[in-house]
């Protein structure tokens, strides 16, 4: 059959397979194996990011006797297939593998087989082995794959889970129950194995699928062809059925959505950090809307997920909002009473459930807060200590509604016990992988809107603060600087860290826009820096009023408007948060043809003395970064401003920077980068205590020191 004729034979899957991108790796079954993973782990309809995993076995020649060995190679732990690479391998002795069920204690002694895999590896180079290592190395096959298809576990799901697979494969699957991972569920797998032999494939109840082949090929077809029938067979069904018993409510119109969202996330956030500082994700994708405004909301997601991938990333289940999709989010203390009951009644299932369900050496119960919000009527929120992580939590619980839509399509949907989970959630296996997950960094968690940050010290400020772990709003009113600066963000940082939106800071309706954008984006701000500016040297006779107003409207009313929509938002989450203002030495230090310029500065510093008295009631902290002559990749410099100086020092232009170097106690140029430090300073955790100062960052000139 032809790569064409394959490729029509599949409607609800992706067939990507490349017969000539294939016999280019013809001979090394190991880069056939990465080459399949990539393709499946390119379709989400197939497994989720980060889930699942494949193998194949080779023979090789044993380094320490010379003699010819199988050798399993298997994905290791953590990774994704879709971006595998061989250093994501595992590589184990098979038969030093199998050879563990002779010291196997049985199921309650499982964890401690996990050390033991490492007496099995081959590849000293390669990845630590995975809790479903064994699940593979029971199997005879040589390629296998293991996914979380969302159509085979709708039916691993469904109450009528085993008769339904039993009769769709015709008794071609095998079906093993629902068991945690582990060296047992290998032996499992074994034994229904040897009970029919024949199968090509077997579903593991309110878990997954096993497909496999003798090749690469083999087994990538295979994989494909179970899961379209999956498929095939819930959409056969969800066509004749009325889906989640029908719809409740209408949905609000789409933009009214995004609206109510972004007003309401801040709020949301402020709950959900009440023990460390979240970043939110917010969708109203359709799939979403379809199960928050059904009927059978409200019976379904308490019963929380079926697949461990699904309740690891998301929590046991959803805290579903009260509150009415059109309600006023102006002002949140008119839903505080309806949240703080809310919260408060989640919090507390949350510790009964780990109070029920705890052993005796259970790790400590981890944050109660919920990691999805359901919002009838307007969509679903996910909160989590970085933008990638919560992201992935709204897909993982988009993954469960199909699973839930699925299997009441053809059945009736069951989760797993509370139990079951829990032995999950906290499994010492887990949380010895949490412990070894890298220490944050110091502005994780936090999100940070700088002004004129498309290049000169604003870039800088944002590349700083997006290195220490912060989640930033690049912005600037000059739209191809902005793209310049957007593809410099992608290449560095990828799509988790920053958003980039176009801001005048003269201008409210485009702060209110870059605001509701970072909230929708990351749940609110947490650092506003209000860096944007521009220059006007000239003397006295000659500066015009327009030139007045801009330099007031841009440094001055740019300020206070920028500070003041962002203050709207870190009251609302009850955060604290930090305001930094990039004023000048100029606002300290008289100078020639600098009336406008410098009256301004000194205007900036002032109106932040007087925002810290009024905001330190808030724990918002206001600072200010006094720089001086800045000179690398400014907009200031590259205008009349250079010209303007020169000419008021009796200089050329080319010798501004050495000359303001000299001038400095240090005999130092400033760069962007020293600006940036000095920000990070004032945010990165060491200055909580600290309001209403200026920090002078000019190589030291006697006449700013500020008196």
């Amino acid at each position: 059959m032809s790569a064409e004729t394959k490729e029509t034979q599949f409607r609800h899957v992706s067939y990507l397979w490349d017969n000539k991108k294939a016999a280019e790796l013809e001979g090394d079954e190991v880069a056939l194996l990465i080459y399949r993973s990539n393709l499946l782990g390119a379709d989400l309809r197939l497994t989720n990011y980060g889930g699942g995993n494949t193998s194949c076995k080779v023979t090789a020649k044993d380094p320490l006797t010379g003699e010819s060995t199988e050798v399993m190679w298997v994905k290791g732990s953590g990774g994704d297939l879709g971006t595998l690479k061989k250093s994501g391998l595992a590589a184990l002795y098979t038969d030093r593998l199998r050879s563990l069920q002779q010291v196997y204690r049985g199921i309650q002694h499982e964890d401690e087989m996990v050390e033991l895999f490492n007496h099995c590896i081959f590849d000293l180079q390669s990845k630590a082995p995975s809790i479903d290592t064994p699940l593979h190395g029971f199997l005879p096959f040589k390629h296998i794959d293991h996914l979380h298809p969302d159509a085979a576990i709708a039916i691993a799901a469904a109450k009528d889970g085993k008769r339904i697979t039993q009769e769709l494969f015709g008794g071609t699957i095998g079906w093993v129950e629902w068991q945690r991972p582990g060296f047992d569920l290998g032996l499992q797998l074994k034994r229904c194995l040897d009970e029919h032999p024949g199968i090509r494939g077997i579903m593991l109840g309110s878990h997954g699928l096993f497909t496999w082949g003798d090749t690469a090929y083999e087994s990538y077809i295979n994989t494909l062809e179970v899961i379209e029938r999956c498929a095939a067979y819930i959409d056969e069904h969800t066509k004749k059925k009325i889906i989640f018993g029908g719809r409740q409510r209408e949905a609000l119109p789409a933009e009214q959505r995004q609206a109510q969202a972004a007003a309401l996330i801040p709020v949301l956030r402020g709950y959900c950090s009440s023990n460390t500082s979240m970043i939110g994700h917010f969708t109203d994708d359709e799939r979403v809307l379809q199960f928050i405004n059904s009927k059978d909301l409200g019976r379904l997601a308490p019963m929380g997920t079926s697949c461990p991938d699904h309740f690891l990333r998301t929590k046991i289940s959803p805290l579903v909002l009260e509150i009415s999709p059109d309600a006023d989010c102006s002002n949140p203390e008119t839903l505080k009473e309806t949240l703080d009951k809310q919260f408060s009644s989640y919090r507390q299932f949350y510790a009964d459930y780990y109070n029920k369900c705890k052993h005796a050496n259970s790790p400590a119960m981890r944050d109660a807060n919920p990691v999805v919000i359901l919002w009838p009527g307007v969509g679903m929120f996910t909160f989590a200590v970085n933008k990638q992580t919560a992201r992935v939590a709204a897909e993982f619980y988009i993954n469960a509604i199909n699973v839930m839509r699925g299997a009441e399509a053809i059945s009736q949907y069951t989760s797993l016990p509370a139990q079951e989970a829990f032995n999950i959630e906290y499994w010492l296996l887990e949380e010895a992988k949490l412990q070894r997950m890298p220490k944050p960094k110091s502005l994780s968690g936090r999100i940070a809107l700088i002004t004129g940050s498309a290049g000169g010290i604003g870039k800088a400020i944002a590349k700083k603060f997006a290195d220490e772990g912060a989640c930033v709003v690049i912005n600037d009113n000059d739209a191809g600087r902005l793209a310049e600066a957007e593809q410099e963000f992608a290449d560095k940082y990828g799509k988790d860290v920053y958003i980039a939106v176009q801001l005048d800071v003269t201008d409210s309706a485009t702060i209110k826009n870059a605001i509701s954008k970072a909230n929708l984006s990351f749940g609110g701000i947490d650092i506003v820096v209000n860096c944007a500016g521009l220059s006007i040297s000239k003397p006295i006779e000659e500066h015009t009023e327009a030139d007045w107003d801009l330099l007031y409207d841009v440094l001055v009313k740019g300020q206070f408007l920028v500070t003041q929509l962002g203050i709207d938002i870190m009251r609302k989450q009850h955060k604290g948060g930090d305001v930094i203002n990039i004023v000048s030495k100029n606002a300290l230090v008289s100078g020639p043809n600098n009336a406008a310029y410098g009256s301004a500065k000194a205007a900036q510093l002032h109106l932040s003395r007087l925002n810290a008295a009024e905001l330190g009631k808030d724990g918002i902290r206001v600072n200010v970064v006094n720089p001086d002559a800045v000179i690398l990749d400014s907009k200031i410099w590259a205008g009349d401003w250079a010209a303007g100086r020169a000419k008021a020092y009796g200089i050329s232009v080319e010798e501004l920077p050495s000359f303001y170097a000299r001038r400095t106690l240090l005999n130092e140029i400033i760069l962007p980068e020293d600006i940036a430090n000095a920000c990070y300073l004032f945010v990165g955790g060491l200055m909580n205590k600290s309001t209403g100062n200026v920090l002078n960052v000019d190589g030291g000139i006697a006449m700013s020191f500020v008196r």
